[in-house]
């Protein structure tokens, strides 16, 4: 076929390797999704594989549905007839099938971060547990790292190293709320997100009849994006494969930045000891950035011990030198980014949509966004609250999952009364209350309601019933839209938008006109055969932050590192290049750490096409107190002869400072180390065989302890700050370090 001429000779080598598995090394800008799409097209048109025995799993929908049009192009409408889409997707479509198997319902409703949080404070409070100590933050965090590693919450309540792990961070009742939190979510009809993977890999577990039939049906499968995977996901994905062995992975190992949400970079590590007939190709040509940026890229990675060997390299030409901005202030920091992206745009005809500002935290934006404004640059911000997050939208959606799902929990709490019908707290507490009770489900108590309540509330309560009946006839017989439409007006919920006439009023009005608008869209989409609204829900429910972000204003974008993953723009500011905050503090106790925030860094920089900034600033605001900073350690590992430094912005600032910097080889200026900084090369310790952390309650100044990554050392001072209790401990191999006592698992070593 004529699309084969365009590859370079790795991308055709990868394409045209179809049979047993495969591992495609993908530099950053190396062509990696024009390789997925050609290796498809090529499978269907010249090895006349059939469509649907090829599942290709991506990580956003919206990467999924671009490379199905781009296949379209090049084979006709055969494409659609692919598994194409997200790990959660795929499998929510595969367990919508499957459900009464493992004792769910088809319909079962997905419940996002907000309604997990809504079921945790519930069950804390339930269990007259401190909401201060089980934040449902730090809980679901928990609950979601168990799930990812495959720990069911009966696992979870009987290993001891984890009941000893939870008894040191002070959190000794965690596996109850697992515990209680799974039971609710079944009861519900629900699952959550890690839910979908963790039942798939239950589901294939329990019944090999239909592991059989999926593995039959997938001959060959892709994996986009492999370094992201977890122990999860890759276990499904395996499984799905073993007969076959038709597993072909993409990915990067400099680009593996999500550990913090379960991504495990030793499933692409380890790839080859799976299996051993693996063939390995690299795309190492990068046809995104110039070469000084490439170059740079390459001096950063380096660094790193655990990655698989490759060497990007760049036709392009060398481009302008990366620009190191030095600022006094976090505020002056945002006005030099200002100023540049203004007389960038003005210099070289470049629009808005052309810039990024790349922070490691979303705290950092507020300077940058100050400062846009007082320059009428128009900017948006990647990351924050969404369309479908908004409180207007959540409540119609909640309507249509409760008719969708009578036993969808957090969806009756938030419409039973909403708009106000007279139906209060203590009534909503006795309905779920009986339906607990009682064991029944939560749809018998509210049609039956004359049994549990009495007066008012009962008949505010029949009234309410008999809506949601109503409203489940028309679903039944209508369309997603129509069914939707008629319950925004129905339950009373457009007028009551209506009638605040406020700019906020009208505003929510028009978010829920807009909602009805997209699911209008939905329907009229010809690829959508299902059309019914509880199809609608699971679209939504499974949608990416990078699928919602429809706005196609011309605007600078704000974001952070992890946000810009798959990104590129022509012009990128990399701001708060400081020890503590890039590498963050939170980040250093161990070289795997370090390790991911390095790769953090390469993400950066390969996020630009033809111009690359890193700056800094001399002092910043953190935690409400103006603290001194010192640069980024990152910053001495780009190699010099790509780097100059900004001297009309620090002209202004005084000598002393301006001392900091060094004259560097090629006659660029470099950053010399500051004196005080501890080296990170200490190798990390390998906790002793009877380790298990002690109750810290006692900890005296003078113990000696044992950490599990810091080794051994001595307890030289102990702190109580509010409800906190901080240790001061030397350690041998480690220098001093300040331990938050209810997060430190320690040793104590009598």
């Amino acid at each position: 076929m004529d699309y084969l001429k365009g590859l370079n000779p790795p991308q055709r080598e990868a394409v045209e390797h179809t049979e047993g598995p495969l591992m495609i090394i993908a530099g950053a800008g190396s062509g990696k999704t024009r390789v997925l799409t050609y290796r498809i097209a090529h499978l269907i048109h010249a090895k006349g594989v059939d469509p649907f025995n090829i599942l290709s799993l991506t990580f956003t929908n919206k990467a999924a549905a671009e490379m199905k049009n781009r296949i379209e192009q090049l084979i006709g409408l055969e494409a659609r007839n692919t598994w194409m889409g997200t790990f959660h997707s795929t499998f929510a479509k595969i367990l919508r099938v499957e459900a009464d198997k493992i004792g769910y319902p088809s319909n079962f409703s997905i419940y996002d971060a907000d309604d997990s949080k809504s079921l945790i404070r519930t069950i804390v409070k339930e269990m007259k547990l401190d909401d201060k100590v089980y934040k449902p933050n730090t809980v679901l965090s928990r609950i979601s790292g168990a799930k990812n590693r495959l720990i069911s919450w009966e696992t979870y309540l009987n290993d001891p190293f984890i009941k000893a792990d939870d008894e040191a961070a002070m959190k000794p009742r965690m596996g109850e709320i697992y515990r209680n939190y799974q039971r609710r979510l079944f009861k519900a009809g629900a699952m959550d997100f890690d839910d979908l993977l963790f039942n798939t890999n239950v589901l294939f577990r329990d019944h090999l009849d239909v592991l059989n039939k999926y593995q039959q049906r997938f001959k060959y499968v892709m994996v986009d994006e492999f370094q992201d995977t977890n122990v999860s996901q890759y276990l499904i994905t395996k499984k799905l494969a073993a007969v076959h062995q038709n597993i072909c992975v993409v990915g990067d190992d400099a680009q593996s930045i999500y550990a913090f949400r379960g991504a495990d970079i030793q499933n692409i590590l380890n790839f080859e000891k799976d299996y051993p007939d693996l063939f390995v190709v690299k795309l190492e040509q990068n046809y995104r950035s110039t070469k000084n940026i490439v170059q740079a890229a390459n001096s950063i990675i380096a660094k790193n011990k655990a990655q698989l060997k490759k060497e990007v390299w760049t036709q392009n030409h060398n481009g302008e030198l990366i620009e190191l901005i030095k600022a006094s202030s976090d505020n002056e920091e945002g006005r030099m980014v200002a100023t540049t992206i203004f007389e960038e745009k003005n210099n070289k005809k470049l629009n808005n949509s052309d810039f990024a500002v790349l922070y490691r935290t979303n705290s950092q934006s507020r300077s940058i966004e100050e400062a846009l404004r007082k320059m009428n640059i128009t900017y948006k911000i990647v990351g924050g609250l969404s369309f479908y997050q908004r409180k207007e939208i959540k409540d119609l959606m909640a309507y249509m999952r409760f008719v969708v799902n009578k036993e969808d929990e957090e969806a009756f709490k938030r419409v039973i009364n909403y708009p106000k019908r007279g139906i209060g707290d203590t009534t909503v507490e006795k309905i779920l209350v009986a339906a607990y009770e009682h064991d029944i489900p939560l749809w018998e108590v509210l049609t039956n309601a004359n049994s549990f309540l009495s007066g008012r509330a009962a008949n505010a309560v029949d009234d309410f019933t008999t809506m949601i009946k109503s409203f489940g006839i028309e679903m039944e017989r209508k369309d997603a839209y129509e069914a939707a439409n008629s319950i925004a007006k129905q339950s009373g919920l457009l007028r009551e938008l209506y009638e605040d006439k406020t700019i906020e009023g009208l505003n929510r009005y028009e978010n829920v006109q807009e909602l009805l608008n997209a699911i209008k869209e939905y329907v009229d989409n010809p690829e959508n055969e299902d059309k019914s609204l509880g199809a609608f829900l699971q679209e939504i429910a499974l949608l990416t932050d990078n699928d919602r972000d429809k706005d196609t204003t011309d605007a600078v974008t704000l974001m952070t590192i992890h946000s810009s993953k798959g990104l590129e723009f022509k012009q990128v500011f990399v701001v708060g290049m400081e020890e503590d905050l890039f590498p963050s503090q939170m980040m250093m106790q161990s070289r795997e750490d370090l390790e991911e925030e390095r790769r953090l860094f390469y993400v950066a920089t390969t996020r630009a096409m033809e111009k690359l900034y890193l700056t800094y600033a001399l002092t910043r605001y953190r935690f409400g107190r103006l603290l001194n900073c010192e640069p980024s350690r990152f910053l001495e590992e780009v190699d010099p002869a790509c780097i100059r430094v900004n001297k009309r912005m620090t002209s202004a600032l005084s000598g002393a400072l301006r001392n900091e910097f060094s004259e560097g080889r090629s006659g660029f200026i470099g950053i010399k180390k500051p004196a005080n900084r501890p080296t990170t090369t200490a190798k990390i310790h390998t906790p002793s065989p009877d380790f298990k952390p002690s109750n810290t309650n006692n900890l005296k100044e003078g113990m000696l302890v044992e950490h599990p990554k810091f080794g051994y050392g001595k307890v030289t001072k102990i702190e109580i700050e509010g409800i906190n209790k901080k240790a001061s401990i030397q350690f041998d191999n480690f220098g001093e370090k300040v331990l938050l006592l209810s997060f430190a698992k320690l040793r104590i070593i009598d």
